[in-house]
Formats: C-alpha cells, structure tokens, sequence
C-alpha cells in the first residue's frame, strides 16, 4: 500500500463507479421502481462513510496490516454491493 491517500482515493473511485452504474441502469430502464437502487446508492455512501471513519480513526494497531485488512474488507463489500446491482439488472 502506498499511503492513505491512495487507499482513500481508490474507496472513493470504487464507490463513485458503483454509483455512476446505478445511475446508467436507472436510466436505462426508466419504467422499473427505482426503491431498491436508490437503496443501493445509499447503502454504497454508508459504506464510503464507513471505510473513511475507519481510516480516519484507526484503532491502536495503526499499521500496513490494519490498512491491508480494510482494503480485504472493502472489496468483499463492494462486490456484495455489485452482486446487489446485478440482480436488479435481471
């Protein structure tokens, strides 16, 4: 991991182009409910929010091994939230 900085801006991109898909579905398919991806989209800012607290407010052990476990928890979530989008689109 190079820095904090990169480790916050890639969470911010993953999120963003999570965000930007959601969006195209929604406009490409203009007559389904929008309920469930408006849930998506905030449930990927509650994440953002999430990762960003945990980088801001590290716990004791501030180290590469903190930083690498919350990299291995974000792209677990962040395929939960894509897998999420992919059922909306069948």
């Amino acid at each position: 991991m190079a820095s904090i900085r990169h480790l916050k801006r890639d969470i911010n991109s993953v999120i963003g182009g999570l965000i930007e898909d959601v969006y195209i579905f929604e406009i490409s398919n203009p007559d389904i409910d929008f309920k469930k991806s408006n849930k998506l989209i905030d449930n990927s800012i509650s994440l953002f929010d999430q990762y960003i607290d945990k980088i801001n407010n590290p716990s004791k052990e501030k180290g590469k091994k903190y930083f690498k476990e919350i990299q291995k928890e974000f792209k677990i979530d962040i395929e939960d939230l894509y897998k999420k989008l992919d059922k909306l689109t069948k």
